[in-house]
């Protein structure tokens, strides 16, 4: 497969990316929710796939999207310019502690790396891109309480397990679990990721939670993914 993974309305370059285009990626881009955000900022956007989603679903939105591969950064930037929405994307490079954080955005997304405290990749690039601690989250955490609006969202796709402990260091923030889509391969098997969604505001209404599942069979994708991604992919 070439480096180019095509879109309805826009194409990535996959090159210099350490991570390529994933599932868990298209799936956050796809389920992501507010209602018509101004502001939204994509963490750790690789390619840019996350960003350029939410740039075609929320037509107004100004999406910064933040990169700390140098080079994972120069090609989300290329995907960005070379795209319909150019004037609404804007690439940081550099770690999201680098932003001035001031209550600035409705939503922040991300599909961080998640290998908590494993075994390391022995490529850098790869390391980079796949691992991290519980001190990342911990930051995360507390970077996105300053940076989302009163009733600003943060929304993250985890391991199920993961998810569980990122909830529970939210609370310490003052950001609790509002909405939660757990996501499965088939039917009869076990959940594999969580879409997790912290609300800023502490008067939120009762926790609601939903399944999501990608494959009716072996290569054969359930109707509700065709549906989701269906204004997205050329084939499915």
């Amino acid at each position: 497969m070439g480096s180019i993974f095509r879109f309805k309305r826009f194409e990535v370059d996959q090159s210099g990316c350490a991570m390529k285009i994933n599932t868990d990626g298209v799936l956050l881009g796809a389920l992501a929710k507010y209602n018509h955000p101004g502001y939204v900022l994509d963490i750790g956007t690789g390619t840019g796939v996350i960003a350029l989603m939410l740039a075609q679903r929320f037509d107004t939105a100004k999406i910064d999207a933040v990169e700390i591969d140098p080079q994972a950064a120069q090609t989300a930037r290329s995907n960005f310019n070379c795209s319909s929405f150019a004037e609404r994307l804007h690439l940081i490079q550099g770690s999201f502690e680098c932003i001035e954080a001031q209550d600035k955005y409705d939503l922040i997304v991300s599909n961080p790396p998640f290998y908590v405290n494993s075994l390391h990749n022995p490529n850098d690039r790869k390391k980079l891109a796949r691992h991290t601690d519980h001190l990342f989250f911990h930051n995360l955490v507390r970077f996105s309480a300053q940076a989302l609006k009163n009733d600003g969202i943060l929304q993250l796709i985890l391991p199920c397990e993961l998810a569980v402990e990122v909830v529970d260091i939210a609370q310490a923030d003052d950001l609790v679990l509002v909405e939660e889509v757990k996501v499965k391969s088939y039917s009869d098997t076990e959940y594999i990721r969580s879409i997790i969604s912290l609300k800023k505001d502490g008067t939120c209404k009762q926790m609601t939670s939903s399944s999501f599942v990608i494959y009716d069979d072996r290569g054969v994708y359930s109707q509700s993914y065709r549906d989701l991604l269906s204004s997205f992919f050329l084939t499915l």
